[in-house]
């Protein structure tokens, strides 16, 4: 008999409840971590001839293709300019004119599947492609004609900042991403099972351990060598924050596994405690935003003939 059929119905329910609080607390950090994150592309709406307008400006680009930057919205009577430079140089926007696309011919490019709507055309233009950790500031602006002073998307002083990376490849990403998936929701669990005195925190805090070690300090350095030339770039090497929340997180739960060891104790007050701290340092790191502070080329290196790839900052100056 499987060790769940052991369980009364009111442990099974209990482990039932855990894990569905658990799944929901990790889908909220990892949503929450995505929607607030830099690259994350900035929405809106604009009015045009009446009409609402939804509009989803990129702020990541990979560098094997152009960011096609796009405006849903009407043809006749308006005018729509793309104006960018690099970030964080203190250089005047070079203006590009946007053109319009009928419907379904805009729907061409990286930023096109989301804004399909039946009857629309877009006004687009393509940025041009940057080395890795490269950045351009852009923002748009629309002639409406009729005397009207021009409209700028985003709002007032707001501006987008694209960031490119070079690709990485599925066999290294798509793990990754699977291994901190399973991290946060393991590691949640772990908090829970703390919570409520399970004795299952100890073999859940070891997972959460082998998750994360694998795909923060195995697997991460591969992602980020593949998409901006380093393969660590938080301390001591710089101060990339997605780096050091990655560090952050693996000493406290290396830390709070060390304490509680293989084996049960007499008293697992301890064993409790540790593992919901740790539990609680990966939630406040998951606060933070993902990709903030990261990996940024520096283009006056760059101008001074120093490799794309050397002249990515990382913090360390």
């Amino acid at each position: 008999m499987s060790a769940i059929q052991d369980l009364n119905p009111e442990k099974r329910g209990t482990k039932v409840a855990l894990w569905a609080l658990a799944f929901l607390a990790a889908a909220s950090a990892m949503v929450y971590q995505r929607a607030t994150g830099p690259t994350y592309p900035k929405r809106g709406t604009i009015e045009l001839d009446g009409m609402s307008y939804y509009y989803r400006l990129l702020r990541s680009q990979e560098t094997i293709e152009k960011a096609r930057i796009i405006l849903p919205g009407p043809q006749e009577g308006v005018e729509a300019t793309l104006n960018w430079r690099r970030y964080p140089l203190d250089e005047p926007y070079a203006p590009l004119p946007m053109l319009f696309y009928p419907e379904q011919e805009w729907g061409k490019g990286s930023n096109s599947s989301v804004l399909k709507k039946s009857g629309v055309g877009a006004w687009a233009a393509d940025l041009p492609i940057q080395p890795a950790a490269g950045k351009l500031e852009y923002y748009l602006t629309v002639n409406a004609g009729g005397g009207a002073e021009d409209i700028r998307v985003p709002p007032g002083d707001e501006t987008c900042i694209i960031r490119y990376k070079d690709p990485v490849p599925a066999t290294v990403l798509y793990p990754h991403i699977g291994f901190m998936i399973l991290t946060i929701l393991f590691g949640m669990r772990a908090g829970f099972a703390a919570v409520v005195g399970s004795t299952s925190t100890r073999r859940l805090a070891w997972t959460t351990l082998f998750c994360l070690t694998a795909g923060a300090m195995v697997l991460g350095p591969f992602v980020q060598k593949y998409a901006f030339g380093h393969y660590w770039t938080g301390f001591p090497n710089g101060s990339d924050l997605t780096d050091n929340k990655s560090l952050i997180m693996w000493l406290s739960w290396l830390g709070a596994c060390m304490v509680i060891g293989l084996k049960a104790k007499p008293k697992e007050v301890v064993t409790r405690y540790v593992v919901l701290t740790a539990a609680i340092i990966m939630t406040w790191v998951y606060s933070i935003p993902h990709s903030k502070q990261g990996s940024e080329l520096d283009y006056t290196k760059l101008e001074e003939g120093v490799d794309p790839r050397a002249a990515v900052g990382t913090g360390e100056e």
